[in-house]
């Protein structure tokens, strides 16, 4: 077999490949057989049919195309190794030539991997938030914990800011009441905002048996985006009822004995909350100044893809769990059509080149990822998709995105690796200084939300088919 490589841009080739007939012997035995299995000829029993009585009642036609299907793929990835090619995706095979016992020309024109080079990134410089906390801060998180050792107690009047409470709900859309618009016993605490707009003031001023109707557009439900018109009753109206802030307090909602020691182990928190934070904004900050060094053509192909994909993950998953459509998302984001697909390929175009910049440095800087980063990564991705480490490795497993994982591993490696390297002052103008352990968790976390698993991993995961 003989091939060569024509380079049409910087992200895609075209394979011409020559294949002496005699190569395809091993792939016209196994069409043979194939066929034997799959028809019967009078006189001859199943599966043994001689070859020429096939080409006579089948056509050699036929044979040569079974061969010709079974062999391309193994002479696809012979001609790929052999030019050492970093494929993405499937390749556009043409057959351009067939003569029965002399050869099988064809051509593949398929996406490669852009070369890369990286430049020297020890000269990046960004700027962070400062890590400060204040007495408010303190002040906040001490009286958000407060809230929620709060009591209530039914009080015998009309309900107010602030209060809990007990409601039934009946929605209508054209004088008609919804199936699913029916709720009661529901708690409500007047001023949240958790329910349909409009409630608060529907609500306020009753006392319990009376009632309000009022006009609210559904969030949810079999009429989402609807006006509706809601019915509201109240049952019981409750107080809240605040704790005293004490060591009394102290001690009923945490581990200390005195509220001191409580809004010390606040602080401590809330500083731990704000590093983590600096960290990664340093990281998302270094990455774009990574990338704003580094030329990076995208493949077309592949960008299409990604950014069908992420279009596709949006309408059909995250928007239909908040039962609404992309139409009505754009109205409640404020953006037309336009804006969001040039964002969406925005998105997609940074997520490829983040991809493609990391992989090419863990490969420079020779990164690899043992099992004990790979546990640990394994174990943060289970707990944000909410399932247990030994669903989300089964799961891992199941669907062979091992690989997948381990690429994210390295790619916050390398990121990590840039970081490092760089300058990171706060708004203070105080040099930052990046725990290495933190970094890498951080780093993992940026690159994984730039990337949001581009098609370009994906792409390398499939098996070239023709």
């Amino acid at each position: 077999m003989k091939s060569a490589v024509e380079t049409l841009n910087p992200t895609r080739v075209r394979l011409t490949v020559e294949v002496p007939f005699e190569e395809l012997k091993d792939s016209l035995d196994a069409a043979y057989k194939k066929i034997n299995q799959q028809v019967t000829v009078k006189g001859f029993r199943k599966g043994k049919i001689p070859a020429r009585v096939i080409d006579q009642r089948f056509g050699r036609g036929a044979v040569l195309e079974e061969a010709v299907n079974d062999a391309l793929p193994k002479l696809y990835t012979e001609a790929v190794n052999e030019a050492e090619l970093n494929v993405l995706g499937q390749p556009e095979v043409d057959i351009t030539e067939l003569k029965d016992g002399e050869t099988l020309n064809f051509t593949a024109e398929v996406d490669i991997r852009p070369t890369i080079e990286i430049p020297d990134f020890s000269g990046i410089e960004v700027e962070v938030d400062a890590v400060e906390v204040t007495d408010e801060d303190i002040d906040k998180a001490v009286e958000q914990l407060r809230e929620r050792f709060a009591s209530t107690s039914p009080v015998e009047r009309a309900a107010e800011d602030g209060d809990v409470v007990t409601i039934d709900l009946q929605a209508k859309v054209d004088d008609e009441v919804l199936e699913d618009g029916v709720a009661e016993g529901v708690s409500y605490t007047i001023g949240s905002g958790e329910l349909l707009d409009g409630i608060d003031d529907a609500v306020k001023g009753l006392e319990a048996g009376a009632e309000a109707t009022f006009t609210s557009e559904l969030k949810g439900g079999s009429a989402a985006g609807k006006e509706a018109e809601v019915t509201v009753k109240v049952t019981q109206v409750a107080a809240r009822e605040l704790p005293e802030l004490d060591d009394e307090f102290a001690q009923l909602a945490s581990e200390f004995d005195t509220l001191e020691e409580l809004r010390a182990d606040s602080r401590k928190r809330l500083e731990n909350m704000k590093q983590y934070d600096q960290a990664t904004q340093a990281q998302e900050r270094v990455l774009e100044k990574l990338l704003e060094l580094v030329e990076v053509p995208v493949p077309e192909k592949l960008l299409e893809d990604e950014i069908n994909t992420r279009k596709h993950n949006l309408e059909h998953h995250q928007l239909g769990q908040m039962g609404l459509d992309l139409e009505k998302y754009l109205e409640i984001q404020g953006k037309t059509v336009e804006e969001f697909d040039a964002e969406t390929k925005e998105a997609a175009v940074k997520g490829i080149k983040t991809q493609f910049v990391l992989d090419e440095l863990v490969a420079k800087e020779k990164l690899n990822v043992n099992q004990e980063e790979l546990t640990e990564h394994l174990m943060r991705r289970a707990a944000s998709s909410g399932m247990s480490p030994d669903q989300f490795a089964q799961a891992v497993v199941q669907n062979n995105q091992v690989q997948l994982l381990v690429g994210e591993v390295a790619r916050g490696k390398a990121l990590a690796l840039v970081v490092e390297a760089s300058t990171v002052k706060d708004t203070n103008g105080e040099l930052v200084d990046l725990d290495d352990e933190d970094e890498d968790e951080t780093a993992e976390g940026s690159a994984e939300t730039a990337e949001e698993a581009p098609a370009a991993a994906e792409a390398e995961e499939k098996a070239p088919e023709a």
